[in-house]
């Protein structure tokens, strides 16, 4: 196939990219680095079935000769992120989605949004499943990525419905690994770059909200699958394995080898108190289920951040996850 990928440049957009071509598919990285960075795809400009194209989806979208998808990653995803370019995070939701639904649309190809789990905002319920409408604040500080996204959701099945369009919805719970920002800002890579620096390990409210990690070869596999299925409505993909945050500082922590302490701050507005996905349509429909251990991924990417962070220090020998 030749598939068009939107946000190729960021943490899983690059991982989606390199994927596409190990499986043989010719892929077209569209990104203008907002948020992403041109070393997590540097190694992929000698391929010769990759082309890439700075430039921002938010305006007309146009793509010489067949695309069979267009796969639409194209979105700050980080809080500190979304805080900092509100406009362009709805924008990107709204006007992108637009524009990459309607060149889907007229090369008649697979349309797939990255969608999230800040769909269901704050959640009464827990595990998450499809059918849950969720909990957002409109107006609140997140409310610019979480309402973007459900735009975003309600503009794909309207194009699936009235103009026959495949769509695919994918729904990511949290997910970590290589080719994250050093300051992403989210918890996994705060952690760890607070514990390889050697300085106190920040933790938002008591600790206990919970969140469920996704090693990011898990997730693209599950995209993969999503892709070449027939599915047209939401499917969650994440790892159900529920930890809290403070259990994750404490885990990281113990595996990077620091002696930091752990502090706590207050907790951000509206900062969802669960997440854990239901991934039973996953299962059924794409055969799918996370597969790396979270010590493993940990371990993973911590490697990754002491190697791009520069610093000395080392992961401890591991000891058996609990």
């Amino acid at each position: 196939m030749r598939i068009l990928v939107t946000g190729a440049a960021g943490f899983l957009g690059s991982h989606l990219a390199r994927y596409l071509l190990k499986q043989g598919h010719s892929v077209i990285g569209i990104d203008n680095f907002i948020t992403g960075s041109i070393d997590n795809i540097q190694d992929l400009f000698r391929k010769k079935d990759f082309e890439f194209i700075k430039y921002d989806v938010t305006n007309h979208l146009h793509i010489p000769g067949k695309l069979d998808a267009v796969l639409h990653f194209a979105s700050p995803a980080s809080p500190i992120d979304y805080l900092k370019f509100p406009i362009p995070t709805l924008k990107v939701g709204a006007l992108g989605t637009h524009k990459a639904l309607g060149l889907a649309k007229a090369k008649k190809a697979i349309f797939m949004i990255a969608s999230t789990s800040e769909v269901y905002g704050d959640p009464l319920i827990n595990p998450q499943h499809e059918s849950y409408w969720g909990n957002v604040n409109p107006i609140g500080p997140r409310g610019v990525y979480d309402e973007a996204k459900r735009y975003a959701e309600a503009m794909t099945m309207a194009y699936h419905r009235y103009h026959k369009m495949q769509v695919r919805i994918l729904r990511i719970f949290n997910t970590y690994g290589p080719n994250m920002r050093l300051k992403d800002g989210r918890a996994v890579p705060n952690f760890m770059m607070q514990a390889l620096n050697g300085k106190p390990l920040t933790v938002y409210g008591d600790g206990a909200q919970t969140r469920s990690l996704c090693y990011v070869s898990d997730l693209i596999d599950g995209i993969y699958r999503l892709l070449v299925s027939r599915e047209n409505n939401p499917v969650n993909l994440g790892n159900p394995h529920e930890i809290s945050l403070l259990e994750l500082a404490e885990t990281i922590k113990r595996l990077t080898g620091s002696k930091s302490k752990i502090i706590f701050k207050p907790l951000p507005q509206d900062d969802p108190k669960m997440r854990r996905p239901d991934i039973s349509r996953a299962k059924k429909l794409l055969k799918w289920h996370p597969k790396v251990s979270l010590e493993d991924g940990l371990k993973k990417t911590i490697a990754y951040f002491t190697a791009r962070a520069g610093t000395a220090a080392k992961p401890a020998r591991p000891k058996k996850f609990k």
